[in-house]
C-alpha cells in the first residue's frame, strides 16, 4: 500500500461524494492543546516614569488605536508558511479556526443589527422621532399607544423573522462543522471534527498509485481531475514512519486563484536533505471530492484562508428595487408634510409660541406619512413567499430571502452558469460518421454485429488456436467486398475510439469493505457491474462507454499497458509507448501502442476539427459534417491513425527523448517533434457526444426572451463546449452570428478587437474570462454598452469571482436588476451580488441553493416564477403601497380643512381611538386583501410573455402614478369635510360621526375600485369591516363628539339610525367616489392596458 502526502487544503471526506466542505470567517485559533509548550518570550525593557513622559504616552495611544482597529476589522495579511508535517505546534503563527460561519450576526450584534436595519429607512426614523416627541407635555397629542402600538408592532413582526432566518443558518453551520474526519497522530488514528483540524495534522482521506478528485464546487466542472502525490514519502514503509521523518513544507501564501500553487517539500534528515517541488497536481483544496484510493494529505489552509472561501464574498441585505422607490416617495410626503404645516402657521400669522404650534401640526399631519406602510408591505411579502411555495405548478420551490419577491418582476438580465443549470453534465454518444455512412443512436445495433463479425472472422482463420472460437462452426462464403470495407472501417474506428483516450477503468470491490480492496486487484475482477470508468473529461467516459456497448470494452489500464475484451471474451493488450496529452492550444491528443499479438505499432490521435483538419489526408466530407453535427449541437471529435515500423518508431523516440532533456525552448522541441509524426495520417470516422439538457429548457430560454430579459450565460467551461450548448439550448437564436471575441491581452488588442466588434450588428458575443478582464480593465464603460446591445452574450472560462464582478458591473453600469442563476458552489458569489439570486438543488450539491434567495428544483420552474409570481408581487405591492399612502393623505386633507376652517387650531379633528382604528380594524382588511389581485390569469401570463416587458419600466408605481393618487385623496378628503360641514351647519356636534362614517364607506368602495379580479376572501373582508365599523358606532360613541367627553358631546344611538343621517352620508360618498367610477370606466374604454386586449 502506498502512502500518499499531497498538501490537503483544509478537510477531507470519507467518500461518500460528500463535498468537503470550507469556513467562512475564522475566529483566531484555538491554543489550548498546546499550552504546555514553551512559548518564545519576548524581554521588554523596563517602562518607568520616564519613558511615560518623554513620549511613551503617545506610543501607548498609537498602539491602543491600532490594536481596536485590528481587531474590529479582524483582517490579517496573508503570509507565505513553513508547515511540519504532523506537527501543528511547531506553527509559527496563528492560523483561522476551521469552521464555517454563514450567520450574519452574533448574540451581541442582532438587536443593534436589526434595528440599524430597520432605522435605516427613512420612514421607520421619521416614527421613531414621531413617537419620542409623544414624551414632552407640550407636544402632546392624545394618547401615548396611538403613536407607540404600530412602531412596536413592526419592530416585533421584524426582529423574529430576522430571529428565525439566523437559527436556521446556524444550525446548518454547526451541522457542517461538525462533520467527522480521521486525523493520523504518532498513536494512530483519531477521529476529530472539521472545525478542529489544524495547519499541519494529517488527515487521512479514503477512496491508489494516482486519486482523481471533482472540483465542481470550484469551478463548475464535474470532471475528475488527477492529483499525484509527494515521491519522497512513497517509499516509506509504514504510515507512522512519516512521524520519524524531519520534513516540511513551505506554501505560498492565501491567494484566490483556484488553479495555481507554489510550494516545495523539503526532507532534513535524510543526506543529503531532498527537496521536492510542488504544483497544483499535488494539492487537495476543500470543497472538493476524492474519487479513488487513500491520501494522507497534509494541511496547509484552513477556514477563511482556504480557496473556496477566499472566492466567496460576504452576503449582503438585499434590498427590493420597490422599497426603495417607496422609500423616496415617502420623503416626498416628508416634505409636503412640512410644507403644509408651515403654510398653517403662517395663515395663523406667526402669532404666539408659533415653533411649537408648528411642531404640533406637523405630527397631527404626520398620518401622511403611513406607519402601516411597512406592515402591510411585509405581511404581503409574506404572503406572496407562501404563495410561491404552495404552487403546484413549481413543485420544491423554497423563498429563503422574504424581502426581495417583487424583484422577480423587475428583472432585466438573467446571469446563468452552463454545467448542471442548463445541462444535465451527461454526456450521451449520439454519432458516428464514416465518410460515406452515418450510424445514429438507432442504428447502434448495426455496428455491434460488424464488430461481432469481424472479431469472429480474425478468431476463425488460425484453426484451433483459441478455444472460443467454436469449432463446429461451417466456414461461410466470404461476403461480398464492399460490406467487408465498411466493416473493416467500423472495426478500426470502434478500435481506435477504444485506444485513445486518458479513461482508468475502476472496480468497486463486491464486498464494499475497504480492507477487501486488495483482493479484489489481486483477483482482476473484470465483471460487468462493478466497473466504473474515471478521466478528466466527461466526453472521454462517453466514448468508452460507447465502445463497450458495441462489444470493445476497456478493462484495464495502468501506466504502460492497456487491455481490451472483444464481444467473444478475449483479451487483447496493448503497451503504450507513448501519450501526448490534451492541452487547450493543441485541442488534440496523442496515443502510440503496440499491440501484443501482432507486435504493430500504431499512433492514434483524435481531436477538434479545427486542429485536425490539416492533420489528416485530404477528403471533401469532414467540414461539412462538423458543421452538421455541431448545428445539432453536439461535441465534435475527429479521429485519425497512422500506423509506424519499428524503424520509423525508434527513429522518432530518439529524437522525442533529446527534446525532453534539451534546456532552452523545451516545450517546442517537443512540439516539432511531435509534429513530424502528424503528418497525413489517415481519417477513421468523425464523433458526436451530446451533452443532455436540462428538462424544457429551450421553451424557457425562449419564453424569457421573449419577456425583454437578455440572457448571459456565465461558465467556467471551454470555449468551444459553451458556443455548442449556447447553440442547442436556443440561447443564440437559429438564424444569429456568433462573434467569437479573439483572445487579447493588452490595451491595443483589445481596442481593436472592441472596434471589430462594434460593426457587427445583432449577434451574440462569446468572450473568454482573460479577454474580458483585460476589456474590463480599460474599456469598462465601452465594452458593457457593446455587450448590453446583444441579444445574448457567453462567458467562458470564468472565475467565481469574475462571475460576481459581471452582476456587479451591469448593476452599476446599467442600473438595471439582475438575477443569477446557478447550482454549484462556484456560483454562490454570483448568486449573492445579484439583486435576486436563484439557487438550483442540483447533482452539484446544495451549496447555491442555500445561498440563494429562491431555490428551486428544475431550471424550467423560473419561467412562472418571474412571469406569474414576479409580475403578481410586484403589481400587488405597487397597488397596495400606493393604496395605504392615499388612505394616510385623505385623513390629512380631512384634518387641514378642519383646521383651516377653525381659526388653524391645532386640534385633531379624531381621536387616538378613531385613528388607530382607522388604520387597523376598519380598513386593515380590504386594503390587504388586495395581494390576492391579479390583472391576468397564470396561463395568460405564461402565453404572452410580453407582457413582462411593461413591469421592467416601472409603470405600476412612478411619481406619475402617485401624484394621481394624490390628487384623488385631496379631492376626496377635501369633499368628505366640506361635505360634512355644510350639510350639518344646525347639528354642529355630528360632523365627527357623519365625515368618519363617509370617510370609512369611500376608503370601502375604493379598494372595490382599485381591484382588478374579484376574489371570495376580498368580499368576505370589506363586509367585515363594514361589520366593525356598525358595531363600533353603538359602543364607542364618547368618540364621535368634537374633542373629549369633557364637551358634553354625546352621540346618541337614536341620531345614527335617523334617515336624515343615512342619506347625508350617502350623498357625500357618493360625490367622492362617483366621479372617480365615472373617470375609470372611460379610462378602461378608450385607453385600455395592455393585457386587457389579451383578455376580452
Amino acid at each position: 500500500s502506498f502512502i500518499r502526502v499531497p498538501l490537503l487544503e483544509d478537510e477531507s471526506s470519507h467518500l461518500d461524494e460528500m463535498p468537503l466542505m470550507m469556513s467562512e470567517e475564522g475566529f483566531e485559533n484555538d491554543e489550548s492543546d498546546y499550552h504546555t509548550l514553551p512559548r518564545a518570550r519576548v524581554i521588554q525593557k523596563k517602562r518607568g516614569l520616564g519613558w511615560f513622559v518623554s513620549g511613551g504616552w503617545k506610543l501607548l495611544c498609537t498602539s491602543c488605536c491600532d490594536w481596536l482597529a485590528n481587531t474590529c476589522r479582524r483582517k490579517k495579511e496573508l503570509k507565505a508558511r513553513t508547515v511540519w508535517l504532523g506537527c501543528p505546534e511547531k506553527c509559527e503563527e496563528k492560523y483561522p479556526r476551521n469552521a464555517i460561519k454563514n450567520q450574519k450576526y452574533n448574540i451581541f450584534t442582532f438587536v443593534p443589527g436589526v434595528l440599524y436595519q430597520q432605522f435605516k429607512f427613512f420612514l421607520n426614523l421619521y416614527f421613531l422621532v414621531v413617537s419620542c416627541s409623544q414624551f414632552v407635555p407640550a407636544l402632546k397629542i392624545g394618547y401615548l399607544y396611538t403613536y407607540w402600538a404600530p412602531l412596536g408592532f413592526v419592530l416585533a413582526v421584524t426582529m423574529v423573522r430576522e430571529a428565525v432566518d439566523e437559527y436556521r443558518r446556524y444550525t446548518r453551520d454547526k451541522e457542517m462543522n461538525s462533520q467527522m474526519y480521521s486525523k493520523l497522530t504518532v498513536r494512530g488514528k483519531v477521529q476529530m471534527k472539521s472545525s478542529d483540524i489544524q495547519v499541519g495534522d494529517l488527515i487521512i482521506v479514503e477512496k491508489v498509485c494516482s486519486c482523481f478528485i471533482r472540483t465542481d464546487q470550484l469551478d463548475g466542472e464535474t470532471d475528475w481531475k488527477l492529483k499525484i502525490a509527494v515521491g519522497c514519502t512513497q517509499r516509506l514503509p509504514a504510515l507512522g514512519d512519516l512521524f520519524s521523518i524531519n520534513s516540511y513544507v513551505y506554501a505560498q501564501r492565501p491567494q484566490q486563484d483556484i488553479h495555481s500553487f507554489e510550494g516545495t517539500f523539503t526532507r532534513e534528515d535524510s543526506d543529503p536533505p531532498v527537496h521536492e517541488s510542488l504544483s497544483i497536481e499535488n494539492t487537495l483544496w476543500a470543497s472538493t471530492i476524492v474519487a479513488s484510493g487513500t491520501v494522507i494529505g497534509v494541511v496547509i489552509y484552513t477556514g477563511k484562508e482556504t480557496r473556496s472561501v477566499l472566492n466567496t464574498s460576504n452576503p449582503k441585505n438585499k434590498v427590493g428595487l420597490l422599497d426603495l422607490e417607496l422609500n423616496s416617495l415617502t420623503k416626498a410626503l416628508f416634505v409636503a408634510l412640512v410644507v403644509l404645516s408651515v403654510v398653517m402657521v403662517a395663515l395663523q400669522g406667526f402669532a404666539g409660541p408659533w415653533y411649537r404650534y408648528l411642531f404640533r401640526f406637523i405630527l397631527l399631519f404626520s398620518y401622511i406619512i403611513p406607519i402601516s406602510l411597512r406592515v402591510n408591505l411585509d405581511m404581503g411579502k409574506a404572503a406572496y413567499g407562501w404563495m410561491i411555495m404552495k404552487d403546484e405548478n413549481i413543485p420544491g420551490t423554497v423563498v429563503r430571502t422574504s424581502t426581495i419577491p417583487e424583484e422577480l418582476g423587475r428583472l432585466v438580465y438573467l446571469l446563468t452558469d452552463k454545467t448542471g443549470t442548463l445541462t444535465q453534465n451527461e454526456m450521451v454518444f449520439k454519432r458516428l460518421h464514416l465518410g460515406t455512412v452515418s450510424y445514429g443512436t438507432d442504428t447502434m445495433d448495426e455496428i455491434q454485429s460488424h464488430i461481432v463479425q469481424s472479431y469472429v472472422q480474425v478468431t476463425g482463420q488460425p484453426a484451433g488456436s483459441s478455444s472460443s472460437s467454436t469449432p463446429s462452426r461451417k466456414p461461410q462464403p466470404p461476403p461480398p467486398k464492399v460490406r467487408r470495407s465498411v466493416s473493416s472501417r467500423i472495426h478500426e474506428a470502434v478500435k481506435a475510439i477504444a485506444l485513445c483516450h486518458n479513461v482508468t477503468p475502476v472496480y468497486e470491490s463486491r464486498a464494499g469493505v475497504t480492507g477487501e480492496t486488495e483482493y479484489a486487484e489481486a483477483d482482476q475482477d473484470f465483471s460487468d457491474e462493478n466497473r466504473t470508468y474515471q478521466a478528466s473529461s466527461p466526453d472521454e467516459v462517453a466514448l468508452v462507454q460507447w465502445t463497450e456497448s458495441v462489444g470493445l470494452t476497456l478493462v484495464n489500464r495502468d501506466l504502460t499497458s492497456m487491455q481490451l475484451k472483444t464481444p467473444g471474451g478475449q483479451i487483447l493488450t496493448f503497451y503504450i509507448l507513448q501519450i501526448f496529452p490534451f492541452t487547450s492550444e493543441s485541442k488534440r491528443m496523442g496515443i502510440i501502442v503496440r499491440e501484443e499479438a501482432t507486435g504493430d505499432i500504431t499512433f492514434y490521435m483524435k481531436g477538434a476539427d479545427v486542429a485536425m483538419s490539416s492533420i489528416v489526408q485530404y477528403n471533401d466530407w469532414l467540414e461539412e459534417e462538423c458543421g452538421n453535427m455541431a448545428r445539432e449541437g453536439l461535441r465534435t471529435l475527429v479521429v485519425a491513425k497512422k500506423a509506424l515500423s519499428e524503424e520509423q518508431y525508434q527513429d522518432f523516440e530518439n529524437r522525442y527523448n533529446q527534446a525532453k532533456l534539451s534546456i532552452h525552448d523545451r516545450a517546442l522541441k517537443v512540439a516539432a517533434v511531435v509534429e513530424s509524426l502528424e503528418r497525413e495520417m489517415e481519417l477513421l470516422c468523425l464523433t458526436g457526444v451530446e451533452d443532455q439538457l436540462q428538462a424544457d429548457v429551450r421553451p424557457t430560454l425562449e419564453l424569457l426572451r421573449n419577456a425583454g430579459i437578455k440572457i448571459w450565460m456565465l461558465t467556467g467551461d471551454k470555449l468551444e463546449t459553451a458556443t455548442c450548448i449556447a447553440k442547442s439550448s436556443h440561447l443564440v437564436s437559429r438564424n444569429q452570428d456568433i462573434h467569437i471575441f479573439r483572445p487579447v491581452s493588452n490595451r491595443s488588442e483589445a481596442h481593436l478587437e472592441l472596434n471589430a466588434f462594434r460593426r457587427k450588428h445583432d449577434c451574440a458575443l462569446v468572450i473568454s474570462g482573460d479577454s474580458l478582464e483585460v476589456c474590463l480593465k480599460y474599456y469598462e464603460h465601452e465594452f458593457v454598452e457593446l455587450a448590453c446591445q446583444c441579444p445574448a452574450v457567453v462567458c467562458c472560462r470564468c472565475s467565481p469571482t469574475q462571475k460576481a464582478q459581471i452582476v456587479k458591473l451591469l448593476q452599476q453600469l446599467t442600473g438595471k436588476r439582475t438575477c443569477a442563476i446557478g447550482d454549484g458552489g462556484n456560483d454562490v458569489s454570483m448568486i449573492q451580488a445579484a439583486d435576486c439570486g436563484i439557487g438550483i438543488e442540483g447533482k452539484e450539491g446544495k451549496q447555491a441553493s442555500l445561498a440563494a434567495d429562491f431555490s428551486i428544483t428544475q431550471f424550467k420552474h423560473i419561467g412562472r416564477l418571474l412571469m406569474v409570481h414576479g409580475r403578481n408581487s410586484y403589481k400587488r405591492s405597487a397597488a397596495l403601497g400606493q393604496f395605504v399612502m392615499h388612505r394616510g393623505l385623505i385623513i390629512s386633507t380631512m384634518q387641514a380643512v378642519f383646521s383651516s376652517v377653525f381659526y388653524f387650531a391645532s386640534v385633531p379633528l379624531y381621536q387616538g381611538f378613531l385613528m388607530v382604528g382607522y388604520a387597523t380594524i376598519y380598513t386593515m382588511f380590504p386594503v390587504f386583501s388586495l395581494v390576492l389581485d391579479q390583472d391576468v390569469k397564470p396561463e395568460t401570463a405564461l402565453l404572452y410573455p410580453e407582457l413582462y416587458k411593461d413591469l421592467t419600466k416601472g409603470r405600476s408605481l412612478s411619481f406619475k402614478t402617485f401624484l394621481i393618487w394624490v390628487l384623488i385623496s385631496i379631492y376626496q378628503g377635501g369633499i368628505l369635510m366640506y361635505g360634512a360641514l355644510l350639510l350639518f351647519e344646525s347639528e354642529f356636534v355630528h360632523v365627527v360621526a357623519i365625515s368618519f362614517t363617509a370617510l370609512i364607506l369611500t376608503e370601502l368602495l375604493m379598494v372595490a375600485l382599485t381591484i382588478r379580479t374579484w376574489h371570495w376572501l376580498m368580499v368576505v373582508g370589506e363586509f367585515l369591516s363594514l361589520g366593525c365599523y356598525v358595531a363600533s358606532l353603538a359602543f364607542l360613541n364618547e368618540y364621535f363628539g368634537i374633542g373629549r367627553v369633557s364637551f358634553g358631546a354625546f352621540l346618541d344611538v337614536a341620531f345614527i339610525t335617523t334617515l336624515t343621517f343615512l342619506w347625508k352620508v350617502s350623498a357625500i360618498t357618493v360625490v367622492s367616489c362617483l366621479p372617480l367610477y365615472i373617470l375609470k370606466y372611460l379610462k378602461r374604454k378608450f385607453s385600455p392596458p395592455s393585457y386587457s386586449k389579451l383578455t376580452s
